[in-house]
């Protein structure tokens, strides 16, 4: 077997696009042009894009038919023969068409994710002609047959050197509408299985979109984790929770990518790619706009270990008349070239990207400083909770990962655990070694939706008096902290007993409170900071309340370990350790604005190389470091 071009491993990071041929769309297998497709791959391996998810259309690769008083399995009118049935009923027109294909990218040195169960696509389902009225992920006779479909396709292709991984395929879990978690899990092992048994080489990439950390949900990021090798994120911010609510080149925006993939990372427990990501369109986003977006999401993803940005798609598709191009406005101007051949805005920030990877110095990037794990309860929105207690953190100047409570507890020394919802919120046994690792000196912080966890009042140094549903919003002072407003339900009437009050109510009452256990501190929230800010509008800008405040607060004795801090919200920072005395910064401006950001770099640390940008500027005891609108600076700083 040839050794087939390797997916990027921990650290690196591969620039690419999902592929339809630039003529046709989602026909570009019936109606195959392989000029076109030649041309196609030309310009995009020019444009240094180095990695296609691409897809044989199922219905196309398996065009089965049935005949009545059967079941007769038929090509049209042809009785397919028993040899022809093991064999995956395939079309041999497609599977050579799709051989060419491959020819073609090994020509261009463009490696190929292949999404193999093709079944749903741009808000459109296809299928084979007798399964078109099926659930096609729990009926018996469609997964047979897609089983067989997904082992003939590897075991033709499994040893040609341009494919780097196989895909599940686009987004099945939108395939079929009700499904239960077991059915899941099942389909979900029956297409892994299929693949490894014909080829346990490359890593099985799971496809999906929209998983939830929910064991309630049918499709759950545990289970994917649990059967596949790497999980994918899809983030389109108008498809995903608490996601859409400002405009592309913002905070929540731009965090979005990476924020999606370290959650399915840190609850699935293994990598995760940003696999599909793009603006929908110049409905959402001007052409300069989604140029700096894309830059600012490939520098996050890339300091965040996401593996991989692909960008849906490679052309525009506003010419085609056939379903979905015609019914679905969104689907037809998402391509890094326009219909006339030109490129956008957008292909030039992700050639820039890609030309920046290849002249670095290493070829992996030192996994980033982490000082904080948060952890995610159960019955509560874990995205809505994750999602606003990643931004703020990155605000605050620390990073975080996510796990789910029932999981081990990962070693850290500060603990998250935001917005609690349920009596059931967290198991006894994870409460009670998290009190223990506090004992011994961790920081844990708990923020309360509608939550309980016990014991609560003696570890906290408080007792609850009441709880009583609020007539007005909460607000709270805090010494150094502007006043803050959250908006909640419930209103908790604390004494303080051995714990200090850091922040009040107009009446006194306790909001904000810190009590030291053993070695260890406790502080709690008596509001649900993450879930308030998950669908408030322009909550993370530059001049909103800065509830960032309190993570900083929180943190501040491990933001002065690190080598670099920083000083605006809107400027976020990851801290990787290239040697003992030598450290990767890369600082990015989430903001559509340009920021004059002032660096407080630490005694004994010195400005070596830049990679990216310019290099600081001594001014005073503190370093300058200028970003434009959505961009990076990436710098090395030596021990001395």
């Amino acid at each position: 077997m040839t050794e087939p071009w390797p997916l990027p491993s921990a650290g690196e990071f591969t620039v690419g696009c999902n592929y339809w041929a630039s003529h046709a769309g989602t026909r570009m297998w019936s109606d195959w042009r392989e000029e076109v497709v030649e041309q196609d791959l030309r310009k995009l391996s020019a444009a240094g894009l180095r990695t296609l998810r691409v897809f044989p259309l199922w219905p196309d690769f398996q065009p089965l038919t049935m005949m009545a008083f059967g079941p007769v399995w038929a090509h049209g009118e042809r009785q397919l023969s028993e040899d022809e049935i093991r064999h995956g009923g395939v079309s041999e027109e497609m599977m050579a068409r799709f051989g060419r294909f491959v020819e073609i990218a090994e020509k261009h040195e463009v490696g190929l994710i292949v999404g193999l169960v093709t079944g749903w696509m741009s808000g459109r389902l296809f299928a084979p002609q007798p399964f078109i009225q099926t659930n096609v992920l729990t009926d018996a006779t469609a997964v047979q047959w897609q089983v067989r479909f997904v082992r003939e396709m590897v075991r033709r292709f499994r040893d040609r050197r341009a494919i780097v991984a196989w895909d599940l395929g686009n987004e099945c879990n939108c395939m079929a509408g009700q499904i239960t978690r077991s059915e899941a899990w099942r389909w979900t092992a029956d297409i892994v299985h299929a693949i490894r048994s014909e080829d346990a080489t490359r890593p099985v990439i799971s496809g999906m979109h929209g998983m939830k950390a929910d064991p309630k949900a049918s499709w759950t990021i545990q289970d994917q984790g649990e059967l596949t090798d790497v999980l994918t994120v899809h983030p389109y911010p108008p498809f995903t929770p608490h996601a859409g609510h400002d405009a592309i080149g913002t905070p929540r925006s731009i965090l979005h990518s990476v924020a999606e993939a370290r959650f399915y990372a840190g609850i699935g427990r293994k990598p995760c790619m940003v696999e599909e990501f793009g603006t929908l369109g110049p409905f959402l986003a001007s052409p300069e706009i989604a140029a700096r977006y894309v830059r600012a999401v490939l520098f996050s993803s890339w300091a965040h270990d996401c593996r991989a940005g692909l960008w849906w798609c490679a052309f525009d598709q506003d010419h085609l008349e056939h379903a979905p191009y015609d019914w679905c406005a969104c689907e037809r101007e998402l391509g890094l070239f326009r219909n006339d051949g030109t490129p956008k805005p957008v292909l030039d920030a992700m050639s820039g990207f890609s030309r920046f990877l290849r002249a670095l110095p290493v070829r992996s990037l030192p996994p980033r400083r982490v000082e904080a794990a948060c952890i995610l309860t159960a019955d509560q929105d874990a995205w809505g909770a994750a999602y606003p207690a990643f931004i703020l953190a990155k605000q605050a100047g620390f990073d975080l990962e996510f796990q789910y409570h029932d999981q081990p507890v990962r070693d850290a020394e500060l603990y998250l655990v935001p917005s609690i919802k349920s009596m059931r919120a967290i198991h006894r046994r994870t409460w009670l070694e998290l009190l223990e690792r506090v004992h011994a000196g961790a920081t844990l912080y708990l923020s309360i939706d509608n939550g309980m966890v016990s014991p609560f009042n003696e570890p906290f140094g408080v007792t609850v008096q009441t709880r009583e549903r609020r007539t007005t919003p909460m607000e709270m002072s805090c010494e150094g902290m502007p006043a803050l407003r959250f908006d909640t339900t419930w209103k908790y009437r604390i004494r303080a007993d051995r714990a200090t009050v850091i922040g009040r109510e107009p009446d006194g009452n306790p909001a904000l409170t810190e009590a030291a256990y053993g070695r260890g501190r406790l502080v709690c929230l008596t509001a649900p900071l993450e879930l308030m800010l998950a669908d408030k509008a322009g909550a993370f800008a530059a001049e909103a309340s800065p509830f960032w405040r309190i993570y900083r607060w929180l943190a501040e004795p491990w933001l002065r370990r690190r080598a670099v801090r920083k000083t605006s919200p809107c400027v976020g920072l990851t801290e990787h350790e290239l040697d003992g005395r030598t450290r990767v910064i890369v600082a990015q401006n989430h903001s559509p604005e340009a920021v004059a950001e002032t660096l407080d770099i630490s005694p004994g640390w010195q400005p070596a190389e830049c990679w990216y940008g310019r290099l600081p500027a001594r001014q005073g005891t503190s370093w300058q470091c200028p970003l434009e609108a959505n961009d990076a600076c990436v710098l090395t700083v030596k021990r001395n």
